[in-house]
Order: structure tokens, then C-alpha cells, then sequence
């Protein structure tokens, strides 16, 4: 994703009662598709002293599908590592269907950035 964060970045809160009709995971990237069409991509570009990673999606993702999202919610922990800091980011989902929680954690020598990017994709962008 070569988006600008700076520019399309929105709140992840921001999708609580969307409808989401795709969701794809490929590599360290999630995108959203909304009943709407509008899309959201969740990543990191990655720099050169960091690394930050899915670590781990629990729950059943299909069950964010075709059904409004009730809970979207952003919760971080930073740290210390070997290598300098670590960031633990946790994104929790909920529909009527079940819940979702995506673990990324992110390490750096202590000056970049180990933020996950949520962007709204422009429409004109996506198609």
C-alpha cells in the first residue's frame, strides 16, 4: 500500500457499524471492503531499523462479514526490548456473529516509528 497515512489515516472506531462484505489478509497487510465499497487497509511500511508484524488474528474472521461491526476498539502497550522498543497493538472486532482480535507487534531501535497505519482508501484510488 503506498498510500499517504498522514493524509488518509482515520480512527479504527471509525468502522463501527460498517458492514464489511471482504476482508483479505496477504502477508503483513489487512484490507476491508465495506457494504458501501469503501475500502480500509490496515499496515505498516516498513523502514529500515523496525520491523512490525500480524503476530496473530484470533477468532473466526468470517464472522466480521456481512454483518455491522459493534466493537472496534485500539489498544497499545509499548515496551523495552533487546534491540531498543516494542509496541504491542492489539485491534478488537465484534459482530452479533462472533469477535476478532489482531495482535501486531512492532520493534525498533527506538526512532521509527512502530505504528500500525488504518487508511480509507479514495475511492478513486481503489477502483
Amino acid at each position: 500500500m503506498r498510500l499517504n497515512p498522514w493524509e488518509h489515516r482515520v480512527e479504527f472506531s471509525s468502522v463501527k457499524g460498517a458492514i464489511f462484505t471482504g476482508i483479505s489478509v496477504e502477508n503483513d497487510e489487512i484490507k476491508f471492503t465495506s457494504s458501501d465499497g469503501q475500502e480500509y487497509v490496515m499496515y505498516h511500511e516498513q523502514d529500515c531499523c523496525e520491523d512490525v508484524t500480524i503476530e496473530e488474528i484470533i477468532g473466526d474472521i468470517t464472522d466480521l462479514l456481512n454483518s455491522p461491526i459493534l466493537l472496534a476498539e485500539e489498544v497499545s502497550e509499548e515496551g523495552e526490548s533487546e534491540w531498543g522498543t516494542s509496541t504491542w497493538t492489539f485491534y478488537k472486532l465484534a459482530t452479533i456473529k462472533g469477535s476478532v482480535t489482531i495482535r501486531w507487534f512492532g520493534e525498533s531501535n527506538g526512532y521509527y516509528s512502530e505504528a500500525v497505519d488504518f487508511v480509507k482508501v479514495p475511492k478513486e484510488a481503489g477502483e
